[in-house]
């Protein structure tokens, strides 16, 4: 059976959808922008605490390695899920729909959502705790809790104006956070020298299994953005090729992780604290240093999350509660509240965050595997867009092919959860095609598809 491909939704189609869900039409991120975009957006904290869950593991060369790896991997596979986005202008929602129809996005939407919603909540305490301490160095003041509260309606009142907002942002914070990094790992190397030639520098560390997992550790904290690219590509211009855009990505996401992982792992190792403002604003000798520091620290919460952990989230609760943009932005600064994150970044949460990360990976690598099966080897990068936006069509329900995939990929990466994301690849990709041909349910989905 041929394949039907079509660019256009038809406008009877298009006025029952909200317009942030429809194609793109305008594109606003160039080759800059968008380099500077992904740089901002991947200075996570969470890379710091995923360096230091490498203490004892791996040594430096290894934990460089590790970090390397898990970035190339990331920006590879953000190319092939990216590129549906950057074709056809859809978001990541509606790119789910061909493959697990359109009740059946609620579930890889979710676990999406999800680990966003945590992560911006961590990170948001952490901005916060930076901010406090600012204010208790300056002015005396200590009151951390309302300082969170402001910081999180701050990051979702700038995740409003959308993609608009986030390019503003980004480009500003480039050059800024590029030079804070390099300073804050020159500050750590001098400052704890000794303490990390003594603790780090004669870890023999191991090429085997705690490697890989090591990598799994750094690629599971962008898994979430890995599956949901299209939302970032289709912002992006239409001539820009595919090698290119992996280039971006590398450029962009590589020193930002390599310099974040490697002052959590030095950080750590030597003073044993895993939480970077505490160790920030209690070491360095000149006060004005030490707040230059920790308002890097409050401002990098804010590229990460107004990009990774809010608009992703928010185009989920779009589509599946049919809510606007400004009460999904809204809901989702709430939810992030009720995660506890003052939780998350007690002394043991180093090693707790990294094994959410692994496990939340087994799921998100089984839902990458079904979109990359089915837009490449069953679709042919060849989608109708009528079909897909018509809530009554092909797409209607759920694709339970992809359900049981999914679930069969989770289950297996489950038995190898250090290493989840690689090991869920194959069986579910598999699980899936064989499962679109058997499945009487997968009839609907396989219509304008060629099976061999």
């Amino acid at each position: 059976m041929g394949i039907v491909e079509n660019k256009e939704v038809n406008s009877s189609i298009a006025q029952n959808v909200r317009p942030e869900l429809l194609p793109t039409k305008e594109r606003i991120m160039d080759k800059v922008s968008y380099t500077a975009a992904f740089l901002g957006g991947c200075v996570s904290i969470g890379t710091f605490s995923m360096g230091a869950s490498l203490i004892g593991v791996l040594n430096m060369t290894q934990a460089i390695l590790a970090m390397v790896i898990g970035c190339l991997v990331i920006a590879v596979a953000l190319v092939l899920i990216g590129n549906c986005g950057h074709k056809y202008g859809i978001p990541y929602t509606i790119q789910l729909r061909s493959s697990f129809g359109v009740t059946g996005v609620k579930i890889p939407g979710m676990l999406r959502a999800i680990p966003a919603i945590v992560w911006f909540g961590f990170q948001s305490w952490v901005g916060a705790g930076a901010i406090n301490s600012c204010l208790k160095t300056l002015f005396g003041i200590d009151m951390l809790p309302v300082v969170f509260g402001l910081f999180i309606i701050l990051q979702v009142a700038l995740s409003i104006k959308g993609f608009h907002g986030i390019k503003w942002l980004e480009n500003i914070s480039c050059i800024f956070i590029l030079a804070t990094l390099a300073y804050m790992f020159y500050v750590v190397k001098t400052k704890f020298g000794v303490e990390i030639g003594e603790k780090i520098s004669g870890i023999e560390g191991t090429w085997g299994l705690p490697f890989w997992a090591g990598t799994t550790a750094f690629l599971g904290i962008y898994s979430t953005m890995i599956i949901n690219g299209s939302d970032y590509a289709r912002e992006l211009k239409h001539d820009i090729k595919p090698a290119l855009t992996g280039t971006i990505y590398a450029v962009a996401i590589l020193p930002a992780t390599l310099f974040m992982g490697l002052i959590g792992l030095m950080v750590s190792g030597a003073t044993g604290n895993n939480d970077p403002v505490q160790v920030f604003s209690t070491t360095l000798d000149s006060q004005f240093l030490t707040i230059v520091t920790l308002l890097f620290i409050a401002f990098a919460q804010v590229t990460t999350n107004v990009l990774n952990n809010i608009v992703p989230p928010v185009y989920v609760l779009m589509d599946t509660f049919k809510l606007s943009y400004k009460k999904s932005a809204i809901l989702v600064g709430i939810l992030s509240v009720c995660c506890c994150p003052w939780v998350l970044v007690s002394e043991d949460s180093a090693a707790g965050l990294a094994l959410f990360t692994q496990i939340y990976s087994a799921f998100l690598g089984p839902i990458f595997a079904v979109m990359v099966t089915d837009y490449y080897f069953l679709r042919r990068r060849k989608l109708d867009l009528n079909v897909l936006y018509n809530i009554e069509g092909d797409f209607k329900g759920i694709n339970w092919a992809a359900v049981l995939a999914i679930a069969i990929g989770a289950v297996v990466s489950l038995f190898f959860v250090t290493i989840s994301w690689y090991v869920s690849l194959i069986p579910t990709a598999a699980a899936y095609y064989v499962l679109m041909k058997v499945l009487k349910s997968a009839e609907p989905f396989r219509r304008g598809t060629i099976f061999e």
